[in-house]
C-alpha cells in the first residue's frame, strides 16, 4: 500500500491546534509546538555590517538563518540589508541573546523585532457617548458616502438629505461597521475644494446620520483641519485624513482637539498630482519610514499612538504593481501595533490584471469583492468599500476558508 503524504496548510495558531486535535495528539503539546509552526522572516534595512554578521551567526546557532550581503563577511560594505528567517521560537531565542548586545544599533534592532514578534492584538477605540468600535480578528467594513458630484465612481454620490439617510441604513443593514462621509473628491486628477464648500456639505450630513443612527460609527473623511473639528462637533466619530496631515497645517492640532480616533494615511503628491508617473526605489522601506516619522510627530503633538488607525493608501500615488505589493506584504505594518485599514474598492487596478482589452468592461464589484476581499481578510482590520453588501459576503467567505480544518 502507497503511503499517503500531502502539504497542509497551517498558517495560524487555531489551525495547528485543530489539526493536533484531529490526529489526537496530547493536548500539551500545543504550546510545544506553537513556536515552531512556521518560518517568519523580517527584514531589517541597513544595519551595521558588524551587526549583519553577528545575526547572521547567531540565528544559525539556533537552527535559523539570516541572509546578508555578499561583502559582510570581509567587511568591504559600511552597511547590509538583513533577512531574519526563523521560527517563533527561535527568534524568540536570538532576542533573549541580544539583550545583551548594545552595540553597532542591535538595541534598535531588537526593539523593533520584539514590536513585530507581538503580533496582532485588538484594539478597542473610544466614542463619543461611552461608545467603542473594536477591532481585530475579523475584518470590518466602512461604507463609503460620496457628498460630491465629482468622485470617480458616479452610483456612488449623494444627491440629498434623504438619498443619504437612504443609503446609510441599506449599508447599515448589510453589514457596514462604519459609515464614512467624503464632501470633497480625492481622485486622481481632482482639484482642491473650498473649505467653505466642504463644510456646507459635510457638516449638515454628519448632523443627519447622527440622529437618524445615534450608534452608527461615523467617519469624516476630509483632510483640512477645521473640517474635522466641526465633524467632530457634529457628531462624527473617526478622523479620516488621505493627506496625512500633511496637506493642511491646522489638521494635526484640530485632531488632537477632537480627541478622535485618527486614520493616518500614506500619499506621494496630492490628488491633483498623485498619478503623475509615481516611483519608488523601496516601497515598503518608505511606507514604513513614513508611518514611524509620523507616528512620532502626532506623539510629540499630543495625538496618541493609540488612537491612529493606519492607512497605506491604495492608489494614492502608487502604481499597479505597487498596489498588489503593498496587499501582499500588507502584515509588515502590524509592526506599529496599530489597527490597518485599505481601501481598494474599485481602483483601476484591480480592474486592469488580465487581457488588458476587458478593461473597460471588468466588473468593478465583484473584482474588488472577490479578489480583494481573500488577501486582506483576517489581515487588516478596516476595509473601506462602495459595495457593502458584495464585500461582506465575500469577506465571510474568505473567512470561512481561512477557518476551515
Amino acid at each position: 500500500m502507497s503511503a499517503v503524504v500531502y502539504p497542509l496548510n497551517i498558517r495560524s495558531a487555531r489551525e495547528l491546534a485543530a489539526a493536533l486535535d484531529r490526529l489526537g495528539a496530547d493536548p500539551r503539546s500545543n504550546a510545544y509546538l506553537q513556536p515552531k509552526r512556521c518560518v517568519r522572516h523580517f527584514f531589517i534595512k541597513q544595519a551595521d555590517f558588524r551587526a549583519a554578521a553577528y545575526m547572521k551567526q547567531e540565528m544559525l546557532a539556533r537552527g535559523g538563518d539570516a541572509a546578508v550581503a555578499k561583502h559582510v563577511i570581509d567587511g568591504k560594505v559600511q552597511h547590509s540589508d538583513v533577512l531574519l528567517m526563523g521560527t517563533d521560537g527561535q527568534l524568540s531565542a536570538f532576542l533573549q541573546k541580544m539583550e545583551a548586545m548594545d552595540c553597532w544599533g542591535l538595541r534598535e534592532v531588537r526593539d523593533a523585532l520584539a514590536e513585530a514578534l507581538r503580533g496582532a492584538p485588538t484594539w478597542v477605540l473610544p466614542l463619543p457617548g461611552g461608545r467603542e468600535l473594536r477591532l481585530g480578528g475579523e475584518t470590518k467594513i466602512m461604507g463609503i458616502l460620496n457628498l460630491t458630484d465629482d468622485s470617480f465612481h458616479a452610483a456612488s454620490r449623494v444627491k440629498s438629505l434623504d438619498d443619504l439617510l437612504e443609503r446609510a441604513a441599506v449599508m447599515l443593514r448589510d453589514g457596514a461597521d462604519v459609515l464614512d462621509l467624503g464632501a470633497e473628491s480625492t481622485r486622481p486628477g481632482s482639484k482642491p475644494l473650498p473649505e467653505k464648500e466642504e463644510l456646507a456639505r459635510l457638516i449638515p450630513a454628519v448632523k443627519a446620520l447622527r440622529a437618524a443612527f445615534p450608534n452608527a460609527v461615523i467617519s469624516a473623511d476630509t483632510y483640512k483641519g477645521n473640517a474635522a473639528l466641526a465633524a467632530a462637533e457634529a457628531g462624527a466619530d473617526i478622523i479620516n485624513d488621505v493627506g496625512g496631515f500633511g496637506f493642511d497645517p491646522a489638521m494635526l492640532p484640530c485632531a488632537v482637539r477632537s480627541e478622535l480616533p485618527y486614520v493616518l494615511s500614506h500619499i506621494k503628491g496630492t490628488p491633483e498630482h498623485m498619478q503623475d508617473a509615481p516611483a519608488y526605489d523601496d516601497l515598503l522601506g518608505e511606507l514604513h519610514l513614513y508611518f514611524r516619522e509620523k507616528i512620532e510627530e502626532a506623539e510629540r503633538a499630543g495625538l496618541p499612538r493609540e488612537r491612529l488607525i493606519l492607512d497605506p493608501g491604495l492608489g494614492f500615488g502608487k502604481r499597479a504593481q505597487d498596489n498588489l505589493l503593498i496587499l501582499k506584504e500588507i502584515e509588515s505594518l502590524g509592526v506599529f501595533g496599530r489597527p490597518i485599514l485599505v481601501g481598494y474598492s474599485r481602483k483601476k487596478f484591480t480592474g486592469t490584471l488580465g487581457d488588458e482589452n476587458e478593461a473597460g468592461t471588468w466588473d468593478a464589484r465583484l473584482t474588488s469583492a472577490t479578489a480583494i476581499s481573500a488577501l486582506v481578510e483576517g489581515r487588516v482590520q478596516l476595509t473601506r468599500v462602495h459595495d457593502v453588501r458584495e464585500n461582506r459576503r465575500a469577506l465571510l467567505t474568505a473567512q470561512a476558508i481561512r477557518e476551515a480544518f
